[in-house]
C-alpha cells in the first residue's frame, strides 16, 4: 500500500497553511499555536523553551508576525556564535575609538530592533558579564555604546530562547536569577518531536512537497513501511533532523517513490518501541539521584555525600531533588527533607569535631610557653 505524497496537510490554527512554518495537527502543537496567538499581540516577554531543532526561530518570528510591530524589524541573534568579547558591542554597539580596530561608530543589535523585536537565541551562553547590561536593558529600555556616555532609548519587544535549564543555571551561579525572572514572563515550552508522532506523517509530506518541488523531482508515494522507520525513530535532532533526512532522500530518489539512502536507513531502523516504554529525561535524572542516595545511605553533603558523587553543589542537587520529587533515597526510606537535615547534621558534626580537635591541638603561644618551661631548671629541685 503507497501513501500519497503530493499534498502536504498542514496545522492551520490561525492561519491557512502552515501556521507560520510550523506544522502538525497535534494536541502538543496547538496547545503552542494557541499559547503563541494570546500572548503575540501583547508586548510582553516571551521565554521559548525547547531541544535543539525542535523551531524556536519559527516561534520567535511568528510572534513578531502577528504583533502589532510587524511592520518593523526582526533582529535575531545567537548569543552562542559571538565571541564573548565582541557580543557586548554586538548587542549595544560602540563608538569610534572604544577599543582596538573601532574605526567607526556601530550600532548595536538593541538600536537595529527599535519599534521592533529583538529575538536573542541560546540565551542560556550569554557570559555573566553580559547579563547586568541586559537586565538593565529589559527594565528601563535603555542603554550606553561602548565607549559612550549618552544614554540611548530603545522601544524593543524581547523574545528569548534556550534549550537550557535556566532555573539550574541560576542554582549554579551560571546565570542571575533577576535576569532570569525578568526574561520568565511568558514561557512556550516546544515538545520534541518524539513527543509528538503523530504529526511526522505531516511534516514528512510537507518536507517531500517543498524539496521535490525545488528540485524538480517527480515523487508522489511513500511506502507504508518508509513511514513506519520515520514514525519509529526518536529523532534526537527534532524537526530539522527530520528535514535533513527527507531532504537527502528527495536527492537521491531516482523515481516517484521516496526511498531511504541505506546508511539513512540502517540509523534509523534500530529497534525502537513505541512512547511509553522510553523514559523521559527528568525520569532518567530521577532515578540516577535517587540510587546515588541509596549507595550514600541518604547522605547529601560531604566528602563521600551524593553531591560529591554527582559532581554538583549540595544546594543544586536539593534543588532537582524538590523538582524532580524525590522524597526519598529508597523505598520507605528518608524524605528529601530528611535527607538535607541528615546531610546538615553529619557537616555540622564535622565541624565540630575539628573545632573540638584544634582545640586540643598545642597553639604556637602554648607550645613555646611549654618549651621555655621546659628549659627553665625547677629551683625547688
Amino acid at each position: 500500500m503507497m501513501m500519497d505524497a503530493s499534498v502536504p496537510q498542514t496545522a492551520s490554527v490561525g492561519a491557512s497553511g502552515p501556521c507560520c512554518g510550523l506544522v502538525g495537527q497535534s494536541a502538543a502543537l496547538r496547545h503552542v499555536l494557541r499559547q503563541l496567538e494570546l500572548v503575540a499581540s501583547m508586548d510582553s516577554t516571551v521565554l521559548v523553551i525547547g531541544e535543539t531543532g525542535t523551531g524556536k526561530e519559527l516561534v520567535a518570528n511568528a510572534v513578531h508576525q502577528q504583533s502589532t510591530r510587524r511592520g518593523q524589524a526582526f533582529v535575531p541573534v545567537n548569543c552562542a556564535a559571538i565571541p564573548p568579547t565582541l557580543l557586548e558591542s554586538e548587542l549595544f554597539g560602540h563608538e569610534r575609538g572604544a577599543f582596538t580596530g573601532a574605526h567607526a561608530r556601530r550600532a548595536g543589535r538593541f538600536e537595529l530592533a527599535h519599534d521592533g523585536t529583538l529575538f536573542l537565541d541560546e540565551i542560556g551562553e550569554l557570559p555573566l558579564t553580559v547579563q547586568p547590561r541586559l537586565l538593565r536593558a529589559l527594565q528601563e529600555r535603555r542603554f550606553e555604546r561602548l565607549g559612550s556616555s549618552r544614554t540611548v532609548h530603545a522601544n524593543v519587544r524581547f523574545v528569548v530562547a534556550t534549550n537550557r535549564d535556566l532555573a539550574i543555571m541560576c542554582a549554579d551561579g551560571a546565570f542571575r536569577e533577576d535576569l532570569f525572572y525578568r526574561l520568565n514572563v511568558f514561557p512556550i515550552l516546544l515538545p520534541p518531536l518524539r513527543e509528538r508522532r503523530d504529526d511526522i506523517p505531516l511534516l514528512v509530506h510537507h518536507f517531500v512537497a517543498q524539496f521535490a518541488s525545488k528540485m524538480n523531482r517527480g515523487i508522489r508515494v511513500i511506502s507504508n513501511g518508509t513511514m513506519s522507520i520515520l514514525q519509529d525513530h526518536e529523532w534526537p535532532g527534532n524537526v530539522r533532523e527530520l528535514q535533513n533526512v527527507i531532504e537527502r532522500a528527495v536527492i537521491l530518489a531516482d523515481g516517484p517513490e521516496l526511498k531511504l539512502e541505506p546508511l539513512a536507513l540502517s540509523a534509523l531502523a534500530r529497534p525502537v518501541a513505541r512512547a511509553g516504554v522510553y523514559r523521559s529525561l527528568d525520569e532518567v535524572n530521577r532515578a540516577h539521584i535517587v540510587e546515588v542516595l541509596r549507595s550514600t545511605r541518604g547522605v547529601v553533603a560531604g566528602p563521600h555525600g551524593a553531591a560529591a558523587r554527582l559532581g554538583l553543589k549540595r544546594s543544586t542537587l536539593l534543588y532537582r531533588m524538590k523538582k524532580l520529587g524525590v522524597r526519598s533515597a529508597a523505598p520507605g526510606s528518608w524524605h528529601d527533607e530528611t535527607v538535607a537535615a541528615r546531610a546538615d547534621a553529619v557537616s555540622t558534626a564535622s565541624e565540630r569535631r575539628r573545632s573540638e580537635a584544634n582545640l586540643k591541638r598545642p597553639t604556637p603561644l602554648r607550645a613555646l610557653r611549654y618549651i621555655a618551661s621546659a628549659a627553665i631548671p625547677d629551683d625547688s629541685a
